[in-house]
Formats: C-alpha cells, sequence, structure tokens
C-alpha cells in the first residue's frame, strides 16, 4: 500500500510504501515521485535507506537533484511514518 507523504508547489506528488523487506530480511521504503505534465506524468523511484534511484522518467538532472535533497532532508520521517502505516496514523507512535 502507498501513502501520501507530500505535495510540492509544482504539483510533484510524493508518496510512500509501507515497510518492506528484501530476500535477507532487511526493511526497505519504497518512495514514488510523480508529477503531472501535459503528455502524462513524469516519475521515479527511491528506495529508502538506500537511497537506489531506479526508473527516472521524464526529470531533469536540476529537477532530479533538488528530489533528492527532499527526500535525503526527510527519509528519517518516510521511514518513520512507514512503519505504522503512513502520515495518517503518525499520532499512533
Amino acid at each position: 500500500m502507498m501513502h501520501a507523504f507530500m505535495q510540492l508547489n509544482d504539483g510533484t506528488e510524493i508518496v510512500h510504501s509501507d515497510i518492506l523487506y528484501d530476500e535477507e530480511g532487511k526493511e526497505y521504503v519504497k518512495v514514488y515521485m510523480e508529477k503531472p505534465i501535459m503528455q502524462g506524468f513524469k516519475s521515479a523511484y527511491c528506495i529508502l535507506p538506500a537511497y537506489n534511484w531506479q526508473n527516472i522518467e521524464g526529470f531533469d538532472e536540476l529537477e532530479l537533484a533538488q528530489l533528492k535533497d527532499i527526500i535525503k532532508s526527510t527519509a528519517h520521517l518516510i521511514i518513520r511514518f512507514a512503519r505504522p502505516g503512513g502520515l495518517g496514523n503518525a499520532a499512533n507512535f
């Protein structure tokens, strides 16, 4: 399940998964960014805590650098909110 995290002034939506587990049992969170454009969407994934960026489509280098800064500065919150099931349950910590 994906949970809303943030909407940027340019319309970019940032959502994240619940805590997921790899084959070795290590936790990770999948963060998805999507920005509507005339021809569809720009999009990218980032896997935390490794900061592994994947499937980057449409974002230019400046936009991607800005997204990387945002994710880096909020990764601790995204991971924390992924545990109880999103920002909507953050008060239950």
